[in-house]
C-alpha cells in the first residue's frame, strides 16, 4: 500500500512540474494557477467565429469570407502573421495594427476554387508574438459545364 500511495505521489508531482504556462501582456511567462487564469490568456483574441463553410461553389470562381477579431482583454493586441495551410488561400490583414482592449479588426481569407471537390483549410492566425489561434475554411466545389447550354431555338416562335 506504502508503495503505490508513492508512486501516485511521485506522479502527482510530475504532472504538476509540468503546469501549463500563460504569457502576460509585457511577455513574461508565469505557471498558470487556477483555470481562470489559463481561460484570461486564451481569451485575449476573440473570434466571431473559428469556421466558415462556403457551401457549393462554382469552379473557377474565387470566393472570400471575413472573420472578425476582438480584443477582450485589456492589454493591446498585435497580430504579427496570419498563415494559410496552402497557396490556394490567400489571408489578408492590416499589418502591423496594434488592436487597442475592447477593440476589433477584420482578416480576409480568399480560396481560389481551381480544384474539384470538398475542401478544409486551415488558416493560422499568429498574435502578442508567441500565440496562435486556427480558423477553417470548407466547401466544395463543382466543375463547371465545358460549354454553355444549346441554343432554344423554339423562342423565336414564342416571340411571334
Amino acid at each position: 500500500m506504502k508503495k503505490i500511495f508513492t508512486l501516485l505521489f511521485a506522479t502527482g508531482c510530475l504532472c504538476t512540474a509540468h503546469a501549463q504556462q500563460i504569457t502576460n501582456a509585457a511577455g513574461a511567462t508565469k505557471p498558470a494557477t487556477d483555470a481562470m487564469s489559463i481561460a484570461q490568456a486564451d481569451n485575449l483574441l476573440v473570434l466571431k467565429e473559428t469556421e466558415f463553410d462556403f457551401g457549393k461553389i462554382p469552379q473557377g470562381k474565387p470566393v472570400t469570407h471575413v472573420f472578425e477579431v476582438f480584443n477582450k482583454s485589456n492589454a493591446d493586441l498585435k497580430i504579427s502573421n496570419v498563415h494559410a495551410s496552402c497557396g490556394c488561400t490567400t489571408p489578408e490583414w492590416e499589418k502591423d495594427k496594434v488592436v487597442a482592449p475592447g477593440g476589433s479588426t477584420k482578416i480576409t481569407v480568399g480560396y481560389n476554387a481551381a480544384a474539384e471537390g470538398p475542401f478544409t483549410k486551415f488558416i493560422t492566425i499568429s498574435y502578442n508574438e508567441n500565440q496562435n489561434k486556427q480558423v477553417t475554411i470548407k466547401g466544395e466545389v463543382w466543375k463547371t459545364p465545358g460549354s454553355s447550354a444549346p441554343e432554344n431555338k423554339g423562342l423565336n416562335d414564342l416571340k411571334n
